[in-house]
């Protein structure tokens, strides 16, 4: 139910170009936290910008689309599978240079996340300790501008190597041009599937104190007696929370066959929320989280539970976690349609009784968010 190399598919029907393995037919829902989909039609590991410029010839010549994979932690593919080729990450690596009282740290984008925060945590460097416990790869963190705990990753990147599947080129996007927003960007946006990260760089400060913007994780560590947290100890904290919630992948758990938060938690202007209060019984109190100017951040969470859906409900094979109401997990022999009927029936349910719309975190493979068709994560080659 967890995510596998792909070592074991050696025996399939395959072919080979340049040092690429092209395998066909290989079943995609192992390799994927949530355990559902089909296969890919076509399916390639690659370890070199040669690799990802080889991959994308072959996939060209035969007009065949492309698909960027990493761990599997934030995405939901169809019970059909894909289509076309399927390439899954496989740069690693971690490399650092001093840049005043910063260093600039960067790591392959199939370098476990969780490993260069680790890293960065051991050296001293500031910037993403909050985001410890996080499953997926390194290339996948400017897409969704990973967040929590009160950090944001497109705080501390400084830039993002990738190869252009519209000019066939190897470009560098600088963080300005990555137009990073609340759990987004423009690789999530409007060029969804047009660039297959490479590289990310993250600014981190050398020394720096660690974020303790977070209220949980600044109320957690003082249970503890902790009043001036190292960033080892603010790493510690947050995995510990996340274990407690059933947020850190553990074969053990059942309640970890999910793609963590299903539903990101909706911005609202205050104006907005006020219409909402004043629509609900006088004494029902939103919980809100200063987001912006005018623009609070309401718990998607608190929003589900009030409609009828708590921690550990079941539908036969999907439910909600035992212990956070965000996560849909597979409880064994679920399938994508099993899960995204779940997923849009809460979200229905939610819009019908306060008027607000949740929109889903993981990117959908052969599926439809319906009423709005969600733009595609792959690209076919436009001279098809």
């Amino acid at each position: 139910m967890f995510p596998q190399d792909g070592g074991h598919l050696m025996n399939m029907t395959e072919q080979r170009v340049g040092e690429l393995i092209i395998r066909e037919q290989v079943p995609l829902a192992a390799m994927t936290t949530l355990g559902v989909g089909g296969p890919a039609r076509y399916f390639t590991r690659v370890r070199s910008d040669a690799d990802v410029q080889n991959a994308v010839n072959w996939a060209a010549e035969r007009c065949a689309p492309l698909l960027m994979f990493g761990r599997g932690s934030n995405v939901l593919v169809s019970d059909a599978g894909f289509p076309g080729l399927v390439i899954r990450m496989g740069m690693r690596g971690i490399t650092a240079r001093l840049d005043g009282d910063t260093v600039l740290v960067t790591a392959g984008a199939g370098e476990t996340w969780d490993r260069l925060v680790g890293y960065a945590v051991a050296r001293g460097w500031a910037g993403v300790e909050c985001l410890a416990g996080i499953p997926g790869f390194v290339g996948a963190t400017p897409v969704q501008n990973v967040g929590a705990y009160g950090q944001e990753v497109g705080e501390s990147i400084a830039q993002v190597e990738a190869f252009d599947l519209d000019t066939r080129a190897m470009i560098t996007i600088d963080s300005e041009d990555c137009r990073f927003a609340y759990r987004s960007s423009r690789f999530k946006e409007e060029d969804r599937g047009r660039y297959l990260i490479l590289r990310v760089t993250y600014r981190l400060r050398v020394g720096g104190s660690p974020s303790l913007r977070y209220v949980e994780l600044a109320r957690t560590l003082a249970e503890e007696g902790i009043t001036t947290p190292t960033l080892a100890e603010v790493r510690h904290a947050v995995i510990r929370i996340r274990r407690n919630k059933s947020m850190l992948l553990d074969q053990r758990d059942p309640n970890t066959r999910s793609v963590g938060s299903f539903f990101v938690n909706p911005m609202l202007s205050t104006a907005a929320l006020a219409d909402l209060e004043a629509a609900l019984p006088t004494d029902t109190h939103i919980p809100t989280f200063a987001a912006d100017a005018n623009i609070v951040k309401v718990p998607a969470a608190w929003l589900i539970e009030r409609v009828g859906f708590q921690r550990g409900y079941a539908r036969g094979a999907v439910g909600l976690s035992e212990r956070h109401t965000l996560a849909l997990i597979n409880r064994g022999g679920a399938t994508a349609r099993d899960v995204l009927t779940l997923a849009q029936e809460i979200r229905d349910r939610v819009r019908d009784t306060f008027g607000v719309t949740l929109v889903p975190e993981p990117a959908f493979i052969g599926l439809t968010w319906d009423p709005d068709p969600q733009p595609t994560w792959y690209r076919t080659p436009h001279d098809c």
